[in-house]
């Protein structure tokens, strides 16, 4: 059975969703950041990690999901079928790995930007890293403008890897996602899902080392 290793909070929220929108059987472990367990099989010691049956491991949330979507296809989850939707699909994969995700790191590490560990030294750092963010949830609101999702009318794997890190800007953004009511409403939109709210159950509840395995009829 496939199986995802995960942190609550964490990007690895994506393909979990992704998972329970699929609806094929799966295990979810939760694991520690740089836990034995979890540098036993990703050396990098982070998630999401993602097992195949065989053995076959696959890291990073933006190849887990353009990997989940190729194998499901009859999900409808990869953003369309002809060259220029696969593109697309890519294009804001891209977006949310590169530009988004990175811009909330000064926010997390600001030690890691700045060699000056004063108090007021580490705000700053962490200033600039909420202006990136916003700079690319303005560049997403805009986007949305008409959109229901972010490729269009249908839910994808790009709006299950939108969806941790617009919460992240929920919690990290002085006022929020106020100045972005189109990422507003893409949020709602997922937080209302019912697979979602599921899964944000499991992941609130859930402890180091648990494991949860998905049967479904076949």
């Amino acid at each position: 059975m496939p199986t995802l290793y995960y942190a609550p909070n964490a990007c690895s929220l994506a393909p979990h969703i992704v998972l329970e929108w699929i609806g094929a059987p799966y295990e979810a472990v939760r694991v520690q950041y740089g836990s034995e367990e979890l540098l036993s099989i990703n050396p990098a010691g982070a998630v999401p990690t993602f097992r195949e049956d065989d053995g076959w491991l696959l890291t990073q949330a933006g190849a887990i999901l353009d990997y989940l979507a190729n194998k499901h296809p009859e999900a409808l989850l990869g953003g369309g079928e002809n060259m220029r939707a696969r593109a697309e699909a890519r294009r804001w994969s891209a977006f949310f790995t590169s530009d988004v995700h990175a811009s909330f790191w000064p926010i997390f590490v600001p030690k890691r930007y700045s060699t000056d560990v004063s108090k007021e030294a580490q705000l700053a750092v962490i200033e600039a890293g909420q202006a990136l963010v916003s700079k690319q949830l303005h560049i997403l609101d805009c986007h949305l403008d008409g959109r229901e999702f972010v490729l269009g009318d249908r839910r994808s794997i790009i709006d299950a890897y939108s969806f941790p890190m617009i919460r992240w800007a929920v919690k990290l953004l002085p006022s929020g996602l106020m100045e972005y009511p189109n990422v507003q409403s893409l949020h709602d939109r997922i937080f209302r899902d019912a697979a979602v709210q599921k899964i944000l159950s499991r992941e609130a509840a859930s402890t180091p080392t648990t494991r949860i395995k998905e049967f479904r009829p076949a």
